[in-house]
């Protein structure tokens, strides 16, 4: 073998885990972030009779799910401050404090005593811990994304960004597997007593792992040092974005709704609804949910990887927001039938692949289309307030719906409409590549 070919061979492997080591600390917070989401989401009854007490089930459902919106509110307030601070501070600097939140955040909930031991205390303490996650989370998407496109080549974007959704069908595949686990192995004695605070509790341990990976990362951006070399950074990045890029921002919202909706309800309140409605066994409807996680991660993967191919963002987007819409109708049509449970797992698995497909296009369309000085803040408001709207609410809407109409078909309805605006917005998205 020649010199040439060793020197080679010598730089691969770190080159190798140079890659490894940034996407892990880019999508780890975002992963993390979606796990404890995820484990609000799937034991939001249990969460609901022990901190939110009511005469009914729906009631203390609603209550708890309508806490899981509230965290929502702060992702706008959270992208605009930690977004900012990650276009002057740097990718970097801002990752290390949203991982640290949302750590405080998740130590709040794992550790909260009950109503039934501290009373009013017991539901305001789940709250701040929403609230806190809901902040960190909103700055979490900008940088990490920033991060994530800025150190790939333009042959490699999509590949890159699409560890965020990865990440997120990787989370939500991990605390449907804890669900799985715990509800089979648990008697609810114990799931209410302590069993539903262990996934919250291994979210929190990864923690200090995050931290250690985030400071070894290498700095892609920051205002600051632009400044310094003389290089263009914007003082304020949220004016100028909202100044210069305001029809960008409309359209993106719109954009962030479909993966939003599709990933809160049919991924996340999917188990809920299937116990509820279809009267599937929590470990059922735990274990379908490990199958469509599953599935969001490769069909992320398999987009990213198309998506460098191809170059045909939008079109790519649009092709699968259209199965999804056509699909969604039958899926929740099936599951009302036992007798066609299969069926329905197919149709979900198909629906969930389209919708990875669309959340790793509209990502990229997204971050591509902002210049550096406000690229972060730019996702961050955009996803952030996207996510506050549709998916912060998604849940609390269903649930109404279910119980005013009675009718099983009305989240479906619900979501087949806000598709379609998500399908509009697609359309007249400007697509643009900078660096």
């Amino acid at each position: 073998m020649s010199q040439l070919a060793q020197r080679s061979d010598a730089g691969a492997a770190p080159r190798q885990l140079s890659r490894a080591k940034l996407i892990i600390a880019a999508s780890l917070g975002n992963g993390l972030e979606m796990f404890d989401f995820t484990v609000f989401s799937f034991f939001a009854s249990i969460i609901g009779a022990l901190y939110f007490p009511s005469e009914t089930p729906y009631g203390s459902l609603l209550m708890a799910v309508g806490v899981f919106g509230v965290g929502f509110v702060m992702r706008p307030l959270g992208s605009m401050v930690l977004g900012a601070y990650a276009d002057r501070a740097g990718r970097k600097a801002a990752m290390l404090l949203t991982i640290t939140l949302m750590g405080l955040g998740t130590a709040m909930i794992a550790l909260a005593p009950t109503h039934a031991q501290i009373g009013i205390f017991a539901p305001l303490l789940i709250l701040a811990g929403r609230l806190l996650q809901g902040f960190s989370a909103g700055g979490e998407i900008g940088a990490s994304t920033a991060l994530l496109m800025e150190s790939a080549g333009s042959h490699n974007r999509g590949f890159y960004v699409s560890w965020q959704v990865i990440s997120q069908g990787t989370s939500s595949l991990l605390g449907a597997a804890c669900g799985a686990l715990l509800t089979s192995t648990l008697s609810q004695e114990a799931l209410h007593a302590w069993g539903w605070r262990l996934p919250f509790l291994v979210g929190l341990a990864i923690i200090p792992v995050g931290l250690y990976i985030r400071r070894k990362v290498e700095e892609t951006y920051s205002g600051h040092e632009a400044q310094r070399h003389g290089g263009a950074a914007a003082r304020n990045p949220v004016s100028i974005f909202l100044r210069e890029h305001l029809r960008q921002f409309v359209l993106g919202l719109a954009i962030i709704m479909a993966a939003t909706l599709l990933t809160y309800i049919i991924l996340f309140y999917m188990p809920t609804y299937m116990t509820r409605v279809s009267h599937l066994s929590p470990t059922t409807a735990y274990l379908m949910s490990v199958l469509t996680s599953l599935m969001l991660i490769i069909s992320a993967l398999v987009a990213g990887l198309a998506l460098d191919r191809l170059r045909q963002h939008k079109r790519l987007a649009i092709g699968s927001l259209l199965v999804a819409i056509v699909l969604v109708y039958p899926t929740f049509v099936l599951l009302a039938d036992p007798a066609t449970l299969w069926l329905a797992m197919i149709s979900r698995l198909i629906l969930v692949a389209a919708m990875g497909f669309n959340m790793t296009a509209g990502l990229l369309l997204i971050i591509e289309a902002l210049p550096r000085p406000v690229r972060a803040t730019g996702m961050a408001m955009t996803y952030a307030l996207g996510v506050a709207l549709f998916g912060g609410t998604a849940q609390f809407v269903v649930t109404w719906l279910l119980e005013v109409t009675g009718n099983p078909m009305s989240p479906a309805w619900y979501l087949i409409v806000m598709l379609l605006i998500s399908l509009a917005a697609f359309a007249t998205f400007r697509e643009r590549h900078f660096d």
